[in-house]
């Protein structure tokens, strides 16, 4: 795989995790050593730095895609307005690996995700119902989700496509 390749195949792993990632994270799910990943994600960050685009790689706590302050008033424009990005943030994890249960999410996400799902309930974008051992919730989206963000298909097809989904956990923690 040349390098462009792996920056583009980095892009497609920090666009759709939706959150911070660790470079050993990276390295795992696209079965490459972490000196390779950070020569190019070094290389990436430098591209998104000198093309003056809306998108950045933030590196403070791992490496995440986001969008630059100057443009986050066309965030609050596009999203829902009530949604705080955390929610949104979660609400983007509840999506890409639904069904989860909710204490796979609070993981993924930290104690602040009971809020941020109760929030998401209130507003009809997720649905909770009992898991099997009545011990946790199982959390997916709605149709209003998909309504709301014009979504056609299954939300975990972008990743299989990318073939990055086998880095993915599904709800038993077995990798998919």
């Amino acid at each position: 795989m040349n390098m462009e390749q792996l920056k583009s195949r980095i892009e497609a792993v920090l666009f759709i995790t939706a959150r911070a990632v660790s470079l050993d994270e990276i390295a795992t799910i696209l079965g490459e050593d972490t000196e390779t990943i950070e020569e190019a994600i070094l290389e990436l960050i430098m591209d998104y730095s000198t093309r003056e685009g809306a998108l950045e790689i933030d590196d403070e706590n791992g490496y995440i895609l986001q969008v630059k302050e100057d443009y986050m008033d066309l965030v609050e424009l596009l999203c829902p307005v009530d949604l705080k990005p955390a929610v949104l943030r979660t609400l983007s994890v509840i999506a890409l690996k639904e069904p989860i249960r909710q204490t796979d999410l609070k993981e993924l996400r930290g104690s602040n995700a009971y809020e941020h799902v109760q929030e998401l309930v209130e507003k009809g974008l997720v649905a909770k119902t009992r898991d099997k051992n009545g011990r946790s919730f199982n959390l997916k989206t709605t149709p209003k989700f998909a309504e709301y963000f014009k979504l056609k298909g299954d939300t975990r097809s972008l990743a299989k496509i990318l073939e990055i989904d086998k880095g993915i956990k599904d709800n038993d923690g077995e990798k998919s």
